[in-house]
């Protein structure tokens, strides 16, 4: 008899600090090893590392690391900020964004979310009750390779 494993999420609020997306990594990391979905922590470290460090550099608030599973081998990493706005390439019916110059030191992490989920987007939350509004960018990866990212 197949068991189903049922589907799961965690958040973890963080506050704007320096030390806070090395903190949500290591958690990601712990959550994912009891889990069992080892196979999936290189892609997914890497995609919540790059949506952390942008909430961490283009906003002043809090901000929020989310991360689900709905099937086996299939999870979601989620950064929510307080800042509405959505990053060029990263808004709805964006095919490509602009890259940095080569000598550019940043301006990259976007361009590796897109290329090494299987899918990713954008939501614009209004304030309603409970919610700070802001706006949460989110990517999937599931078990299959990447780009030698497993």
């Amino acid at each position: 008899m197949a068991t189903v494993s049922p589907s799961w999420a965690y958040t973890l609020q963080l506050p704007h600090d320096p030390r806070a997306p090395g903190i949500a990594r290591a958690t990601l990391r712990t959550i994912l090893a009891a889990h069992g979905l080892n196979d999936l922590t290189p892609t997914a470290e890497l995609l919540a590392a790059e949506l952390l460090t942008n909430a961490h550099l283009h906003t002043s608030g809090p901000y929020a690391l989310r991360i689900r599973s709905t099937a086996p081998e299939r999870l979601v990493v989620a950064v929510w900020d307080t800042d509405p706005k959505v990053p060029p390439g990263f808004t709805e019916g964006a095919s490509t964004a602009v890259l940095p110059p080569q000598d550019a030191e940043n301006g990259r992490g976007l361009h590796l979310v897109r290329a090494c989920a299987d899918a990713w987007g954008a939501s614009v939350l209004r304030e309603l009750g409970a919610s700070k509004g802001g706006k949460l960018l989110w990517a999937e990866c599931t078990g299959r390779t990447v780009s030698g990212v497993t």
